[in-house]
This record gives C-alpha cells, sequence and structure tokens, in this order.
C-alpha cells in the first residue's frame, strides 16, 4: 500500500490496543494537535484524510497549547489506568519544545503520552532553515533533541523504512508498565510527506498485553514472615495500587489483617477515606495520624510507591531505629529503595499472594484501635477546617469543604500546584479509587485545566472538579477554549488569592519573608513590588475564553455556585477569594528545602536554626533484611 510516511503513521495508530485481563481498549484514542509548517502538510494531512474517511478512525483534536495538550494526554492516560492514551502532534520550533515540560511530567509520574514533533529537513536541502537549531558539533542535531531526557523512547525517522521499527518500539514503550512515560518519534517534515510502499501486515489490528509480573513464592514467604513479626505494621498505598486495579485486593487485604493504610498523593483513593484500616495522607502534606504511626511502624510495606521526599517526609517520618521496609513495586528501580524487601511484582497480584501467606494472621487489636483512634481525632481536625466561619474572606479549607460537599462520590478532584495539592491530600474525603486526581509528581504550574480536559475525555460519565490557584490558572488557561470548542463540560474553581499561596508560605517559613509573591504594583516611593494589589479579572478571562463565570464571595454563595455548576452543561468557573494567611491544619512533619547557611536578616537566620534542627532527624532508612521470629 502506497502512502506517505505520515498517512501510514495515522492508520497505524489507529490501528493499536491494549489488553489486560481480557479487556480490550484503544491504545491511542486520539491526537491532539497544533499545526505549523513542520507539520500541516504531513501529519496534519494524514489527520485530514482518516476524519474524512471515518471521525473516530483517529479523532483528532485542536488544543491551544503544546504544553497543554500534553498535560491532557497525561491526564487522560492516569485516568484510564495507564491503558490508553493521545498522540500530540506539533510543528518545528516552539510548538515542539513548548511539549518539553510535559513530557516531564509524564515521564516522572510514569504515564504513556506520545508525542510526535516535526523536525528539519532529513536531505538537508535548504538549511539553515527557519527555526533550526545549528549545532557546530553535528548536523544531526535538532531542537528536538532535549527531548532525549525527559523521555522513555526517543528516535528520529529520518527514511521511512525506518517508520515501522520505530513505531513498533515507541507502542512497547507505552504499554510498559514499568519502563512507560513520555515516548517521541521525531518526524522530519521531508519524511512526513515522502511516500512508500508499506506491507497490509503493518496496518492489521495489534493488541499489546500489559503485563502482570507474578511474584516468586520465596519473596512474598519472606515478605509475609517480616509482617508476621511485626508489632506496629504500617502499609504505604502508591499510584500503582489504582493503576494496577489493586484497590479491591488491597481492601480485602487489610480487612483479613488488620493493618493500617496510608496513602501518597497518586495512592490516595486507594481506600474510602472512613474504611476503619484507613489512616489518610502520609509525609509533608499527611495527616496526623498516618505520620504517628509512620514514626512509630517497625515494618512497612510500600504498595506502588517510589518513596518520594513528600512521602518520607524527607526520610524524617519513619523514626523506628530498626523500622524495616518491603516494596511491592512492579518497577525494580522502586522495589530496591530503602534496601527493603524487593516483592518485584504487579501490585493485585502481589497483595493477593501476601493476603494467602498472611492467611490467619492479623495485626494486635490495641493497635488497630489505636489507628482507628487516631484517624478519627484527624477526621474531626478536617471538620473544623471545612467550617472556620472566622474571616472576612474564606480560608482555603473551606472551599475545600464545599466542593467535598457539593461533588457526588463518582466526581472527580484535579488539582496540581501552589498549596492546594497538600490541603487536598490532607484534608479532601476520597469514596472512589479515581475521584483523586492530583498531579505531585512534577507539581506543574498549568496543569489543572488541561488535566482537567483530559480526565473529562477518559471519563465522560464522571464530573470533574478543577481546582485551581490563580497563579496555576495565569500559567495556562487556554485549553478553555478547548473545552468549549468539544463540547466537554468543566467546573472550574479558581481559588484567587492575589499571589502564590503556597510559596508565600514557604518563604515566610525559610525566612525569605514571601518576598516575591504577591501580585502588586511597583511602589514608586520603594522601587519594590509592594504597591497596591493589581487590578486583575481573572473571572472576565475565564468569560472572555467562552465559560459561563459566577462570583462567589461567601460560602453560602460557593456552594449555590457548585450546585448550578454541577447541574450545568457547560462549563463554568466559580470565581472565589480566599484568605492565604489561613492556614490548613498542620501535618506535623518536615520537608527539606535548605535554608540560606549565613544571612544579614534574623527571619533567615533563625529559619535556619530550625532547619537545622530538624535535619539531625534525617536519616539513610537503609533497614536490614534479617529474618525475624514469627509471632
Amino acid at each position: 500500500m502506497r502512502l506517505t510516511v505520515a498517512q501510514a503513521l495515522a492508520r497505524f495508530l489507529a490501528n493499536q490496543y491494549s489488553e489486560r485481563d481480557g479487556v480490550e481498549q484503544r491504545l491511542i484514542a486520539g491526537c491532539f494537535g497544533i499545526f505549523g509548517h513542520g507539520n500541516v502538510a504531513g501529519f496534519g494531512q494524514a489527520l485530514l484524510e482518516a476524519e474524512l474517511a471515518d471521525p473516530q478512525r483517529l479523532p483528532y483534536v485542536l488544543a491551544r497549547n503544546e504544553q497543554g495538550m500534553v498535560h491532557a494526554a497525561a491526564a487522560f492516560a492516569r485516568m484510564r489506568n495507564r491503558l490508553s492514551t493521545f498522540a500530540c502532534s506539533t510543528s518545528i520550533g516552539p510548538g515542539a519544545t513548548n511539549m518539553v515540560t510535559g513530557a516531564a511530567l509524564a515521564t516522572i509520574n510514569r504515564l504513556p503520552v506520545l508525542l510526535l514533533p516535526a523536525d528539519g529537513f532529513s536531505t538537508r536541502a535548504a538549511s539553515p532553515l527557519l527555526q533550526e537549531l545549528e549545532d557546530t558539533r553535528s548536523y544531526d542535531v535538532s531542537v528536538n533533541d532535549c527531548f532525549r531526557p525527559v523521555s522513555r523512547f526517543w528516535d528520529r525517522v529520518n527514511r521511512p523504512e525506518q517508520l515501522t521499527s520505530s513505531a513498533l518500539a515507541a507502542m512497547r514503550v507505552l504499554t510498559d508498565p514499568v519502563d512507560t512515560g513520555a515516548v517521541c518519534l521525531s518526524l522530519p517534515q521531508d519524511v512526513q510527506a515522502e511516500a512508500w510502499d508499506w506491507p497490509d501486515e503493518l496496518f492489521a489490528r495489534r493488541v499489546w498485553r500489559v503485563r502482570r509480573p507474578v511474584p516468586e513464592p520465596d519473596v512474598v514467604a519472606h515478605a509475609a514472615q517480616l509482617l508476621r513479626g511485626a508489632g506496629r505494621p504500617l502499609i504505604v498505598s502508591g499510584g500503582g495500587t489504582i493503576y494496577a486495579e489493586a484497590t479491591d485486593a488491597l481492601r480485602e487485604l487489610v480487612e483479613a489483617t488488620g493493618i493500617p493504610v496510608a496513602e501518597t498523593q497518586a495512592g490516595k483513593g486507594s481506600l474510602a477515606y472512613d474504611h476503619p484500616c484507613a489512616v489518610g495522607a502520609i509525609g509533608a502534606t499527611g495527616t496526623t495520624a498516618a505520620n504517628a504511626l509512620a514514626r512509630e511502624a517497625d515494618v512497612v510495606l510500600g504498595v506502588g510507591t517510589r518513596w518520594s521526599d513528600f512521602t518520607t517526609a524527607s526520610r524524617t517520618i519513619f523514626a523506628d531505629p530498626d523500622v524495616r521496609f518491603i516494596n511491592l513495586n512492579v518497577a525494580p528501580l522502586d522495589a530496591h529503595k530503602l534496601a527493603g524487601i524487593a516483592l518485584t511484582a504487579d501490585a493485585r497480584l502481589g497483595l493477593e499472594a501476601l493476603h494467602e501467606a498472611l492467611d490467619g494472621w492479623s495485626a494486635d487489636s490495641a493497635y488497630g484501635e489505636r489507628a482507628r483512634a487516631l484517624a478519627a481525632e484527624w477526621d474531626e481536625t478536617v471538620e473544623r477546617a471545612y467550617t472556620l466561619g472566622n474571616g472576612p474572606l474564606p480560608a482555603q479549607s473551606e472551599v475545600i469543604g464545599v466542593v467535598n460537599r457539593v461533588s457526588e462520590p463518582r466526581d472527580v478532584v484535579v488539582c496540581a500546584a501552589g498549596s492546594m495539592p497538600g490541603d487536598l491530600h490532607k484534608l479532601w474525603r476520597t469514596r472512589d479509587p479515581k475521584g483523586y486526581h492530583v498531579e505531585y509528581g512534577y507539581s506543574c504550574m498549568g496543569y489543572e485545566i488541561a488535566g482537567g480536559l483530559g480526565i473529562k475525555l477518559a471519563a465522560p460519565d464522571r464530573e470533574v472538579f478543577v481546582m485551581v490557584g490563580d497563579g496555576s490558572y495565569l500559567m495556562m488557561a487556554q485549553e478553555i477554549v478547548t473545552a468549549v470548542q468539544e463540547g466537554i463540560k468543566l467546573t472550574i474553581v479558581l481559588v484567587q488569592n492575589h499571589g502564590f499561596a503556597s510559596i508565600g508560605a514557604l518563604s515566610e517559613q525559610l525566612g525569605s519573608q514571601r518576598f516575591g509573591t504577591s501580585y502588586r504594583h511597583r511602589n514608586a516611593e520603594t522601587g519594590r513590588l509592594d504597591g497596591d494589589r493589581l487590578p486583575v479579572d481573572l473571572g472576565a478571562n475565564a468569560a472572555s475564553l467562552g465559560a459561563d463565570v459566577v462570583y462567589a464571595t461567601t460560602i453560602d454563595e460557593l456552594e449555590s455556585a457548585l450546585r448550578d455548576a454541577r447541574a450545568a452543561s457547560r462549563t463554568t468557573v466559580v470565581h472565589v477569594e480566599t484568605d492565604p494567611l489561613l492556614a490548613a491544619p498542620s501535618s506535623e512533619a518536615w520537608w527539606d528545602v535548605p535554608v540560606a547557611e549565613v544571612a544579614e536578616l534574623e527571619s533567615t537566620r533563625a529559619a535556619r536554626a530550625v532547619y537545622e534542627r530538624h535535619k539531625q532527624d534525617q536519616r539513610t532508612l537503609l533497614s536490614t533484611q534479617d529474618k525475624v521470629e514469627t509471632r
């Protein structure tokens, strides 16, 4: 069959499927794209032909920001448990490099996205081209090489006959539960338009099985023996639990054993917040319940977590000098962290194997009662934070409380950066494994609205509440236009606090006096950015992008607006101003951010003293693997 490279790639992508547990779905559900001279005559033309033949062959969505469309693809993939994603097509130059941030986010969070940036001319017939990077070291370097360190697979298709091996390798990585992330196929613009005779087999329906690695029996036995000898066991559930659809297996294990469960950002929702074994978020943005148990734990079972610094409170939260770790993870990199027992396997199969190996054993009943009491105390703290009612402006925790109250169990809350992810992690009452979607591997400002778009595309039967601060909104709000274009309904809660609330609080904590974190006029008298607040109306901006906008000034007005927005059929932005100085309850945990060792400012010197005290609690967490006596 004679087709251009771009036409062949589009036809190939339309026939790729993933399969797990006997369930098949489209691997590449569609393609986001913004066209320029590098891809309009190549992949753009191929998408047009595909749409004219069948609009569902490879559905095309016109995006507004290249970074945003990668975020949307990543959110779509996360919502689909990494079994389906979108491709993203751009021109060469700024269109391509705008995707680098999105690629980094996808790879860090291990979410599959397919990037198709156009490149220069493979023939070099007219170099130097518009937007060509001239590198004195090599003529084969372009701006697209900057994708290499943030991609799990990268290739440049310099000849038509190279496409087959590159495309197949790309699908292999996208469906690998260990090595998935951003996949980049750099497509020279002349090669995109070049014709070739392709074998029919390339376009046959191809199903990629997403594997579930089986745990080794000896390692399961060793892990079970360690748990049986534990007096204060704790499970830390990460995103891998949810991606592997292992939440039922986790619930069955803890109901049989009574082991309490703490959750990372990506793992929040592994258990319903009111489950008797749920103790909530752990780490720097955790609950006092989970963190108290972490300090006492003698054996910790990590399930699908990569043990980030927020989860371990910069390696200060696990305080027992003899604490030991078991790491159930599909990725060997994570399974071997903290020198724990590496149970390298699929999360669901690993939990089922541990359940069988622990048959007849349960944690001490007094320990379980203590965990439940701590969780109940924290839930009372959450309720107080939801209902402060003590200021002219609501606290951010009160806004979160209203959204939680208005939303239904299967609705999805999405956030990414600023102070809200931390507040949501500790305060949000999860009721569904997919109801909480906070991107905190990269914590990328601007992800929120684009991510909400991807979530709604992946789960059109769920309501999506996007929570975004004014700082993140200003970074990237353009995909509101895409949502309006596609008839995709989002409820966007725009929290206005006139600056960067999270970094403002961190700056104050580190002795930097909230410098550079408020949106102010430059003061003619002082020469500093400490004048009056800027007269910015982000609600008016959202209206100009096609959204319905409601301004709420009180909690009651906010609740009424959110109920109306949830019932509406169009994207609605609910604008609410909050007091950034009303903080959420403390997690009583620490996060390592260095403070200037010498300073003229007394505030900085005081912060340094506090920092040095916390550094004394930091540990390598190199646990032993010695066998213990079974209790």
